[in-house]
């Protein structure tokens, strides 16, 4: 890669936007180096970038910022073919018999739709559209948490959904993912929706994450779990995507990967 000299701040910064825009990440040292500048200089360029809200800075580098998700309803209108393919590929880890968690997502509520009808499942939901997805499957037994219903999440939240939770026991939790980074885990942008997801994870015996690529090494605000509490990883890929799947597999997690292109 050439050396990038003699460059303004502003233009290495619209360097560095460029690079989180095509790869999801950048790494000072390696910056640095690049553009004959001290890591110094990178720190800074980075910390203006997180004040104006274009990154999130991470130990070393920096993130791309998760894009936001939106309502629910919202995200369910707009849901796209690479949904489907995703969701099938994690129906398919559902057995027979089986008591799964599915909080609030478009992801999540296309797993609902994805399972199969005469499964004797149980599934239990905080959000009323997941419910809704499952009133046709007869061999699927729905549990609604109650609570307070936040509209953007499309989901119930507080102390009465964490009370019911804390009572039920899952197989598998499907974790609806806003963002995730091998440094920082799975993250969410609201508070509580991080609190009810790590009460899930403790209630179920795994936790599987379905992820989309554009919410692949991005941040959000709210700490939900390291990678290291992920079991099973079910992830949209490509060949920016592939390599950094290595450290994941390295970390104990399953990861099954979907070449969208190849499934369409």
């Amino acid at each position: 890669m050439p050396i990038l000299k003699d460059i303004l701040p502003h233009e290495r910064q619209s360097v560095i936007l460029q690079r989180l825009d095509s790869q999801g990440r950048v790494i000072a040292a390696d910056l640095a180096k690049e553009m004959n500048v001290s890591e110094d200089s990178i720190r800074r360029d980075l910390r203006e970038l997180a004040q104006r809200g274009l990154c999130r800075r991470v130990y070393g580098g920096a993130l791309s910022v998760a894009p936001d998700p939106g309502p629910l309803n919202k995200r369910i209108q707009n849901s796209t073919p690479i949904l489907s393919v995703l969701a099938e590929a994690a129906a398919a880890l559902v057995g027979p018999g089986q008591t799964i968690f599915l909080d609030a997502g478009s992801t999540n509520r296309a797993i609902a739709l994805a399972l199969p009808s005469q499964a004797n499942l149980t599934v239990i939901t905080n959000a009323p559209a997941i419910g809704e997805a499952l009133l046709s499957k007869p061999g699927v037994e729905t549990i609604l948490i109650g609570g307070r219903l936040d509209s953007k999440a499309g989901g119930s939240l507080g102390a009465k959904a964490l009370r019911e939770i804390q009572a039920i026991h899952a197989d598998i939790y499907f974790m609806g993912a806003c963002a995730l980074s091998f440094e920082t885990g799975v993250t969410a942008f609201n508070f509580e929706e991080a609190e009810l997801k790590r009460a899930l994870v403790n209630a179920a015996n795994a936790t599987v994450i379905t992820l989309s690529a554009d919410k692949f090494d991005t941040l959000a605000p709210y700490q939900v779990i390291p990678c290291e509490a992920i079991d099973h990883l079910v992830i949209e890929t490509n060949d920016q995507i592939e390599p950094r799947l290595k450290v994941f597999r390295k970390s104990g997690c399953s990861v099954q990967t979907v070449h969208i292109q190849e499934a369409l």
